[in-house]
């Protein structure tokens, strides 16, 4: 392992919606040809088969009864990251508006979060030369050895702005409202909130362009493993 062969680095970037946290992850996992796991995506996917199969969103028991029943595979590819429920490719689907209103009442219910982590976890380990996962609770909970914690922000004016574009048309005031209420949602859940772990490094994304942040973040990854 000492000559030649770098030692896997994990990289966890957690941080709310419209901070730029899966184009960065993404963007810095390609550089540094590391794995990439977008973990709200599969939140997003065990979201989306909750609906499709009648269990009551408004209903936890029913959740956490079947929070094991789905299988769910992420693709670790940055280049082009996938994601199956069951066999079935879910990328379009979980990025629709029935699932984005629904996917923190099911994130809440701590079942679900041990079975996502407990999936997040395995995919870490299991990265040749490692991986960046981004997510809420990342640095906090899943992967608290992690390497190097980024903490993504933003203003909610910049966040909204980035939403809307990749929403397509949606209204901006609509978007910032909606992302200030997931923001309060997904911070004062009991279970594994959206926090900033104390040993993150917060980057401030509001005045910077996606390659600025990504220039940053391959620096920090690059620092953390000169200094092993």
């Amino acid at each position: 392992m000492e000559n030649g062969a770098a030692k896997p680095v994990i990289v966890a970037i957690d941080g709310p919606s419209g901070t730029g946290k899966s184009s960065t992850s993404k963007a810095v996992a390609a550089q540094l040809g590391l794995s990439y796991l977008d973990t709200g995506a599969q939140y997003r996917a065990i979201t989306w088969w909750m609906v499709n199969n009648g269990i009551d969103i408004a209903d936890p028991s029913a959740i956490a009864a079947a929070a094991a029943k789905p299988e769910i595979l992420s693709g670790t590819d940055p280049a082009n990251p996938t994601i199956t429920v069951d066999g079935v490719d879910v990328a379009g689907p979980i990025r629709e508006q029935d699932v984005t209103s629904k996917v923190s009442a099911v994130s809440a219910v701590p079942e679900v979060r041990a079975r996502i982590t407990e999936l997040q976890r395995a995919i870490a380990a299991s990265a040749v030369t490692g991986i960046v996962v981004e997510g809420r609770d990342i640095g906090t909970t899943v992967l608290p050895d992690a390497d190097l914690k980024i903490f993504l922000t933003a203003s909610p004016e910049a966040r909204a702005a980035r939403r809307s574009g990749e929403l397509k048309g949606a209204d901006l005031h609509t978007t910032r409202e909606a992302l200030i209420k997931r923001d309060a949602a997904d911070s004062s859940r009991k279970t594994s909130p959206l926090a900033k772990a104390d040993d993150a490094v917060e980057v401030d994304t509001t005045d910077l362009t996606l390659q600025q942040v990504v220039e940053c973040v391959v620096t920090l990854v690059e620092e953390k493993r000169a200094g092993k």
